[in-house]
């Protein structure tokens, strides 16, 4: 594995002909420092996922790597999802969205329900594809996480109705209705205060 890099060159051009050298193989933070010659050789492997669609993974997307450690999976690039996407509205979509997928329901940073060994990452996905004349408008992006995102649940949940979420909470077991309220409690403080005052 060479370490040099073509002079005159910025890091992020740097880092994407090195990762586009050693593809499949597992690069340390180290070696991409050097290569990058900046301090802040992370913000560029981060345009170069976010902005480029480099399938760059990490140890949050992939079982075996160690923190430090990364690894573009192949020349093709993923979907084009936040490229255009405003940090502020990027922002909007995962607060509104309570920071999980919304299609698996899975939260960000916890364990992934069908991956246990992945953590949850989040992207922000189109309601209706550009492809189809959807648009870059909150109304149209969700958050979703990136084992949905490379369809490896094959899941597209509807929203449950109220009613049918109160019948499953009925059903589950003390210690989980007990985690689902400190959830909503936590989720709408505000509210919660104002429903337990109205109760007295």
């Amino acid at each position: 594995m060479s370490k040099k890099a073509s002079k005159g060159q910025g890091s992020r051009a740097k880092l994407r002909e090195f990762f586009k050298e050693n593809v499949g193989k597992v690069l340390d933070s180290d070696t991409l420092r050097q290569i990058a010659g900046a301090s802040e050789w992370g913000r560029r492997v981060r345009e170069l996922r976010n902005e480029e669609g480099m399938n760059i993974v990490t140890h949050n997307d992939r079982e075996g790597l160690k923190p430090g450690e990364y690894m573009l999976v192949s020349l093709k690039p993923l979907p084009f999802f936040e490229r255009g996407i405003s940090k502020e509205t990027r922002a909007f979509v995962l607060d509104r969205n309570g920071f999980t997928c919304q299609m698996c329901g899975a939260a960000a940073g916890e364990p992934h329900p069908y991956d246990a060994n992945r953590k949850t990452r989040l992207h922000i996905g189109h309601i209706i594809d550009k492809s189809m004349g959807g648009t870059d408008e909150p109304s149209n992006l969700r958050a979703i996480c990136s084992v949905c995102n490379e369809g490896a649940s094959n899941l597209t949940l509807n929203r449950p109705q109220a009613i049918k979420l109160l019948a499953q909470i009925r059903r589950a077991p003390s210690s989980d209705q007990l985690d689902v309220l400190r959830w909503v409690i936590q989720k709408f403080p505000t509210q919660a205060k104002e429903i337990l005052k109205n109760q007295e």
